[in-house]
């Protein structure tokens, strides 16, 4: 089975300052591992990289603060950590940005879809892409990690640039996974990270939120036991809510209702029936 954090490996986390990045950061340092960080904050950055400098040494942390929408930094971060020390036996594709819904919805400024997709979307691209040849060269077990969110599989009214970008990512990882199965000698395996309500950056934290170490510990657990779809529950939203409002969604296509009809007037009382019923149980 997949480890994420494993002695004497090596750790790549983009958007590793703060937040669920900087968690695994932690988690890597603790396990022995060295680590190149990622992030654009370069205060956060020195300041995240000083803490696990003290657990694992200066020579076992490197810096950067490549853009991960700009293919030409990941290509030029992945050649200075494979010559330093070698391939990745985690990279994990972090980093993101979030703008928030704007009045127009849909006539939200182009430069915020743009933005939203270039570093949600064609950030992970750009990791892979520099990153996995090294790997899949290396021939020893590794691990892809792609940060997506719960909004891009539920959808839900708001911020639509935003949702689309993590369906991508959901769409994107999905077909890595795929095609890294069949691979002949591959022992890279892809998984999707899908946080719940979780505690990042410099909000306070808040009762029902997991702290990003919660959120490290369930995808540790999960990698172990080679699960793909990593969709954490809080303490607020357990996965059984997680399950009913995704086949809901899935519903909707297959029994060709309204588009996001859990969010429909004439749609409201039957969704909210389907949520006091038992999921038939698995197998």
């Amino acid at each position: 089975m997949a480890e994420s954090f494993a002695a004497g490996g090596i750790a790549v986390i983009t958007g590793g300052a703060s937040g669920i990045g900087r968690a695994a950061a932690r988690r890597a340092a603790q396990a022995g591992m060295r680590i190149a960080l990622v992030d654009v904050n370069a205060g956060k950055l020195a300041a995240t990289a000083a803490e696990l400098a003290e657990i694992v040494g200066n020579d076992n942390i490197l810096t950067s603060t490549a853009d991960v929408a700009d293919p030409s930094a990941m290509t030029a971060l992945a050649r200075q950590v494979e010559s330093r020390w070698g391939s990745p036996t985690l990279l994990m594709n972090n980093a993101a940005a979030f703008v928030a819904g704007g009045a127009g919805g849909i006539l939200d400024p182009v430069e915020n879809w743009q933005r939203l997709f270039a570093v949600n979307v064609l950030g992970i691209v750009n990791g892979v892409q520099a990153f996995l040849p090294g790997m899949l060269a290396a021939g020893r077990p590794a691990v892809i990690v792609n940060t997506g969110s719960k909004q891009g599989l539920t959808n839900p009214p708001g911020n639509p640039a935003y949702n689309t970008s993590k369906a991508a990512v959901n769409a994107y990882t999905q077909n890595l996974a795929r095609d890294l199965r069949e691979r002949e000698d591959s022992q890279v395996t892809a998984h999707l990270l899908i946080p719940g309500w979780t505690t990042t950056g410099d909000a306070e934290h808040r009762k029902g939120a997991w702290l990003p170490e919660q959120v490290i510990d369930f995808m540790d657990s999960a990698i172990a036991r080679d699960g793909f779809f990593i969709l954490c529950p809080d303490d607020e939203t357990p996965n059984e809510t997680d399950h009913k409002r995704i086949l809901w969604n899935a519903l909707d296509i297959i029994e060709d209702r309204p588009a996001l009809s859990r969010w429909h007037p004439e749609w409201k009382e039957r969704f909210a029936e389907f949520m006091t019923q038992d999921l038939a149980p698995k197998g």
